[in-house]
């Protein structure tokens, strides 16, 4: 099947595992403590809105991101309670003698409100640092550059500092192996841990390229409004994020879209060094787990019976 034709797939590391989701369902498949694996499926409720808010340029990245922090946080909360859960044990609380709508609401607050709350900190802190040294750099473009300046180091500082810790290495490590599954299954290869451990680790579409760009396209949008008195600045700030995120899911389009153009390939370099921060190599049985998962997912996309031996949030 030629890859445009090919059904487009995402992930997501969590921990002890890789999340995938496709059209209908996501799936999440976990490496337990006793080697075992387990699995959590959340099935995609179509919402009529939700479509119509997707297809409108500039809006629907930022419909995309809330969407997918939202779902993303119910697989890892998922992955952070059952990763070192004994499989023996049956005195867990089944998913049906939870409310429904308390799970679901309560997890999707905390995964939105979360990233709310860090693009607001990553937002206001440069801007701070940059007014502090107004008097030694002062000037209009000048202001604007130093706050870019500072987002950039300190989303650096903030990734190598989280990374040096053993946890969060291996989340970036089965984030390498999401990756490497993802390309494996754009380039037509078998699904084996020999072709996918062959693949690289860095991809066009990944979340860390948005990230970065946020900050690019930050410094170009934030040109076009004033930045003084302070308080101007700080509400121009806050109040542009929902414009920065959205260009920022269209320039991560325009960069995929663009990869196989030898001369406009370059366009999403920024983002593929900044998973070298992102990503780790991951090992074999980490690469299984990845594979699992997204052969899960291809189970369930096409309407097969699966394995999946974990509660479902419906």
């Amino acid at each position: 099947m030629d890859n445009k034709q090919k059904p487009v797939y995402g992930g997501q590391a969590v921990v002890e595992g890789v999340m995938f989701g496709g059209k209908k369902h996501t799936v999440t498949a976990i490496r337990r403590k006793d080697g075992s694996l387990d699995y959590f499926h959340s099935p995609r409720k179509s919402k009529p809105l939700i479509q119509k808010l997707k297809k409108i340029p500039f809006l629907r990245g930022v419909v995309a991101i809330v969407e997918a922090s939202a779902n993303g946080s119910k697989h890892l909360n998922f992955s952070t309670e059952r990763y070192d859960v004994d499989p023996k044990d049956d005195g867990t609380v089944k998913s049906e003698e939870v409310s429904k709508l308390t799970m679901i609401l309560g997890v999707a607050a905390v995964g939105v409100l979360s990233f709310i709350f860090g693009k607001t900190l990553f937002t206001l802190i440069p801007l701070f640092l940059a007014e502090l040294l107004s008097p030694i750099f002062p000037g209009y473009y000048t202001q604007i550059f130093l706050e870019g300046l500072f987002k950039l180091v300190l989303l650096l500082v903030y990734i190598y500092a989280i990374s040096l810790t053993p946890l969060i290495k291996r989340v970036f490590q089965y984030h390498g192996a999401e990756h490497k599954v993802i390309n494996a299954y754009e380039n037509n290869l078998p699904l084996s841990v020999e072709n996918v451990q062959a693949q690289s680790r860095l991809h066009y579409r990944c979340g860390s390229s948005f990230i970065i760009f946020t900050v690019f396209v930050g410094v170009f949008v934030y040109m076009f409004v004033p930045i003084d008195p302070l308080w101007v600045r700080i509400v121009n700030r806050l109040a542009l994020i929902p414009v920065v995120l959205g260009v920022s899911f269209e320039v991560l389009q325009l960069t995929n879209r663009f990869r196989e153009v030898p001369v406009l390939r370059f366009l999403g370099y920024p983002g593929l060094w900044l998973q070298l921060l992102t990503t780790k190599e991951p090992d074999d049985s980490q690469v299984e787990v990845a594979i699992a998962s997204f052969e899960e997912l291809i189970k369930m996309e096409n309407g097969s019976k699966t394995r999946l031996n974990s509660e479902e949030i419906v």
